[in-house]
């Protein structure tokens, strides 16, 4: 009888756990999508380069890399739940620097505001994402991250068919309108980061993050699964970023769809659309295929269409591109959960491992702006084909001694 009220109690957390998470998820998909609209808001609107306007998100990813290790030792230190309300509060913070850098057209405190908000978003990284396969006791966690991912999903679709009227067209506001997306933003983060601290106490029955002596850190470096995890996890994030912010120049070319910056920015809602089907979908799926056989799937099929993008026109080249957005769907839970090593009590160090190889945002985007300014855009799509090429091989090296046993 004491055996089943522990069960019941320990699904109630989950069920609790499950339920504050579906916020930040859902704002880190949002607060995500608009930053991505900086990118054609500054080189179709205000007329910078690729390179220059790939700076956002080199500025917005590159604090994975910076700020992962000591916002793990601080995870450590105060636990999953203080962590993630100290990320929403940093979040807070940074978007009300983006309301006023947006407002007054500060280029240098944009970028300063983007390194604020990814470092929060550094913080639930590393916490929320680690922290759903850790208490699921029904080896659900992969399933269960999926379908949160799916709330991440919904967020980025909303983003442009918001977010696009305030920061892609017109509108009697001037300059002020660009900065009210993010108020909202601040404004819904400071209610949520409230939430969960004032649930802070609620994963106290479960085991702690452990503590690792600096020593022994190198069994986290030594862990194979964990090093191509990584290198997976840099390409899949560099190239759905890459795509998620140069797709509305790609739209808006005259040999693609040659639409208005406003319009093609609310297209790529389609995008983010296909991830958020696919991440339900995906749900479901990850129950009946093993997770490293659909990862392979999926990411040949990226290979594909990627291809198709930068040698077709018109329809066809923007449905191709647009449909990326379902081979990523199951990507980022599914490389989460396949790299993270067999001892859990190695989870924190592991997922600030994969945290720092969301760098890849920062690096592939700007590589692929750069690119881009020499050969064209549809040429330098051949960067983010060989990041999912990458995701392909990983999927393989998982598969293999999966099918031996």
């Amino acid at each position: 009888m004491h055996a089943q009220s522990q069960e019941t109690a320990s699904a109630d957390m989950v069920g609790r756990l499950f339920r504050r998470s579906i916020g930040i998820f859902f704002m880190g998909g949002f607060v995500t999508a608009l930053v991505g609209l900086l990118v054609p808001r500054l080189t179709l609107i205000d007329r910078l380069d690729y390179t220059r306007g790939a700076l956002v998100q080199f500025a917005f990813h590159s604090s994975y890399l910076v700020f992962a290790l000591p916002i793990t030792a601080l995870l450590v230190r105060t636990g999953y739940m203080r962590a993630i309300a100290a990320g929403l509060g940093v979040m807070t913070i940074a978007c009300l620097g983006l309301c006023i850098a947006a407002t007054i057209g500060s280029f240098p405190l944009l970028l300063l505001a983007l390194l604020g908000l990814s470092t929060g978003i550094t913080f639930l990284q590393i916490a929320a994402n680690v922290v759903q396969p850790l208490v699921a006791a029904d080896g659900r966690g992969a399933a269960r991250l999926t379908l949160l991912q799916g709330f991440n999903s919904v967020g980025t679709v909303l983003a442009p068919l918001i977010g696009a009227s305030f920061l892609l067209q017109a509108n009697p506001l001037g300059r002020w309108s660009m900065g009210l997306p993010f108020l909202a933003c601040a404004v819904a983060l400071a209610m949520l980061g409230l939430v969960f601290w004032r649930a802070r106490g609620l994963l106290a029955a479960h085991p702690a993050p452990r503590r690792l002596p600096l020593a022994d850190f190198g069994r986290v470096l030594r862990e194979r699964r964990l090093a191509w995890g990584g290198l997976a996890m840099f390409g899949y994030v560099g190239a759905e970023v890459t795509i998620g912010s140069l797709l509305a120049n790609y739209l808006a070319r005259p040999d693609i769809l040659g639409t208005d910056p406003a319009t093609a920015g609310r297209l790529v809602s389609l995008y983010w659309g296909g991830a958020m089907l696919g991440r339900f979908a995906g749900a479901v799926g990850l129950a009946r295929i093993a997770p490293a056989r659909l990862l392979a799937i999926m990411a040949s099929g990226a290979v594909l269409l990627v291809a198709g993008a930068m040698h077709t026109h018109g329809v066809a080249g923007a449905a191709a591109l647009i449909a990326v957005g379902l081979c990523n769907a199951i990507m980022y839970p599914t490389v989460f959960a396949l790299a993270l090593p067999e001892d859990r009590g190695l989870a924190p160090y592991a997922s600030m491992m994969l945290c720092m190889a969301v760098v890849g945002g920062a690096a592939v985007p700007l590589a692929t702006g750069a690119l881009a300014d020499r050969v064209g855009l549809a040429a330098a799509l051949v960067l983010p084909l060989l990041c999912y090429l990458g995701i392909a091989a990983f999927a393989g090296l998982v598969a293999l001694p999966a099918a031996k046993r």
